[in-house]
């Protein structure tokens, strides 16, 4: 079995490089702090989502760095880069689990540019007709 599992995740603008060590101890570092100090509670079960659907909590160490997005971003981009790890650690045991919850997909939807001549992306000024 490999020393440690690398991946990708990306979500929005984020793109994070997950590292997970296979005997672990459930140690999460992301960006050198740990993942209680680095993101707020809510975001917490977004990022474990694939241990506990492969029911692996807590046996994997993982090393993370994230760039870029807010927390929702790097939340995501963390949960595709965990399945995404699993599924190459053991494509047999844990490929289906985390495809049929759909961690592999990666979510294409990004933020609408503004437009010229209006507000935000589509508000527009209120049309007077007199």
């Amino acid at each position: 079995m490999a020393e440690k599992i690398y991946a990708t995740g990306r979500r929005k603008t984020s793109v994070a490089r997950i590292f997970l060590s296979p005997k672990g101890t459930g140690k999460f570092t992301i960006n050198g702090k740990e993942m209680t100090q680095y993101f707020p509670a809510y975001y917490h079960p977004t990022v474990l989502d694939p241990f506990k659907w492969t029911e692996t909590l807590g046996k994997f160490d993982v090393y993370s760095t994230v760039k870029g997005g807010g927390f929702t971003g790097q939340a995501g981009a963390i949960r595709q880069g965990i399945a995404r790890a699993l599924s190459l650690l053991d494509a047999e045991k844990y490929r289906k689990t985390v495809k049929v919850a759909g961690f592999l997909t990666r979510d294409d939807r990004m933020v609408e540019r503004k437009k010229v001549g209006l507000r935000k992306a589509r508000k527009r000024e209120q049309y007077s007709k007199r």
